[in-house]
């Protein structure tokens, strides 16, 4: 984990209330997909976590949604305003789990952390296939940027007004894999397990205190014994969870 002034290059609305930030900085502590940044806000008490779209060197992209004044802040920011964040927070995904057509399940804004993911294992030479979910149409975004990248991709909306109407456990019956990665809301990961009959790992999003092992807010029972989300999470393997 590393601590630094990033400067803020672009911040633009990508959905309603959803917007996509790029921030310019070091990001030597960003090793995995996965990961995730906490965020300084000026005039709160607790950063905000965020989880890491995409990285390269120099260059931070995050997706985030408005729903408290936290966000709402971070939605105001303008290019070249220079932000307060702790980098390299989590475990990340592990992309050398055996796997050769891996499935990809993201539900609203738990889909970004999936698009780094889904990158490197295309350059492993994987044929990965990503399911997005959303409610309705014009919550949609990113769904372009994965086919870009050459995976296969479903999305599906509850209302049946754009892909494949229902959630995301409608699309996964008809998809062809032997691991899942999986980031979203606690209910689409119940749904989810009670749908699957191969390994994967479920990243959780978890409202935290300090982001990096302190504080102990976070913390959660495994069949391993207490995890942290922010530190040890916020990726757990299937097996270890107790739902």
């Amino acid at each position: 984990m590393t601590q630094g002034i990033y400067k803020v290059k672009s911040n633009i609305c990508i959905a309603p209330n959803v917007f996509r930030m790029e921030l310019l900085g070091d990001t030597e502590a960003l090793t995995r997909p996965g990961q995730f940044i906490n965020i300084k806000i000026d005039g709160l008490y607790l950063r905000r976590p965020i989880s890491v779209c995409d990285y390269s060197d120099g260059l931070i992209t995050i997706i985030y949604k408005v729903v408290g004044e936290g966000t709402e802040i971070l939605s105001r920011c303008a290019e070249n305003d220079e932000l307060d964040v702790l980098v390299g927070l989590g475990n990340g995904f592990d992309t050398e789990k055996p796997s050769e057509k891996p499935l990809l399940v993201g539900g609203g804004v738990g889909i970004p952390p999936l698009y780094k993911l889904c990158r490197e294992l295309l350059e492993q030479g994987k044929a990965v296939s990503v399911i997005l979910g959303f409610n309705t149409k014009s919550e949609i975004f990113y769904e372009a940027e994965f086919k870009a990248l050459g995976a296969d991709v479903t999305v599906t909306t509850v209302d049946g007004s754009y892909g494949v109407k229902g959630f995301v456990t409608t699309a996964m019956a008809d998809t062809d894999y032997d691991f899942f990665y999986t980031c979203g809301p606690e209910p689409m990961f119940r749904a989810i397990e009670g749908a699957v009959d191969v390994s994967g790992q479920y990243s959780f999003e978890e409202r935290m205190g300090c982001g990096f092992g302190a504080c102990m807010g976070c913390s959660c029972k495994t069949k391993y014994g207490n995890k942290r989300i922010c530190k040890d999470g916020p990726v757990l393997d299937r097996e270890e969870i107790i739902w």
